[in-house]
């Protein structure tokens, strides 16, 4: 704790009290705010955690199906296959979602898109036979998932960065501002007390003075008259 250098007065122990409240209100606020990203943040991991593995699978198993598809057919047949150009584009929309002040992107496929029973191959059946479908309609289907797994993930990540900056605002004011504070307007709330009982002291010993040069008036008046009737 250090005091800060400031003019032992009334005008700036009133504006480090203003100070130290406005410090006390946002040090709750920013603790609440860190307190529910932590809340958020936990809960998300678990989420991340449990879709990674339903990713991982979907395209573990896609593996697995364009292996036994390229034995079946050959890879230049399935090379041939997947470099057909496709009648449509494949989309992915972004919009922005606001968490306490974090913006996140959301990446989303289009329900058209993403729905495999109604997507059309980019090759035709002379082309390639059946086994190549179901790799590819395993990746249609993880697609979704994928997006959403990159959403969460980024978001995590963002989430992660504005803890550890709301945390040290946090300590700033916990450990160095507040403390700062407190400790300078006790200084001064010290030093004011030292100058009324300082000047309190004055006053009472220039009393003091009044009162013993009232009681020599008083004295002399009283000489001088008994003085006078002898």
């Amino acid at each position: 704790m250090a005091v800060m250098r400031v003019n032992p007065n009334r005008m700036e122990l009133l504006r480090l009290r203003g100070q130290l409240r406005i410090a006390r209100r946002g040090h709750k606020l920013l603790k609440d705010k860190r307190d529910e990203l932590m809340r958020q943040f936990l809960a998300l991991v678990l989420e991340v955690d449990e879709m990674r593995l339903k990713a991982e699978a979907l395209v573990e198993r896609s593996h697995k199906e364009m292996l036994f598809a390229r034995a079946v057919i050959g890879d230049e047949t399935v090379n041939a296959a997947l470099m057909t150009e496709g009648s449509g584009e494949l989309t992915v929309t972004v919009s922005r979602e606001n968490t306490m002040s974090v913006r996140t992107p959301i990446f989303h496929v289009p329900e058209e898109i993403a729905d495999v029973s109604n997507r059309n191959l980019p090759y035709g059946m002379t082309v390639a036979s059946g086994e190549l479908d179901q790799p590819i309609d395993t990746l249609a289907e993880a697609l979704p998932l994928l997006m959403q797994l990159a959403t969460y993930e980024h978001k995590s990540s963002l989430l992660a960065a504005e803890i550890e900056r709301t945390r040290r605002r946090v300590n700033s004011l916990e450990y160095v501002m507040i403390p700062n504070l407190e400790e300078t307007i006790h200084s001064i709330t010290m030093k004011m007390e030292e100058n009324e009982r300082g000047n309190l002291t004055r006053l009472m010993k220039v009393k003091d003075m009044i009162v013993e040069q009232e009681i020599e008036k008083r004295r002399q008046q009283s000489e001088a008259r008994r003085l006078n009737r002898s």
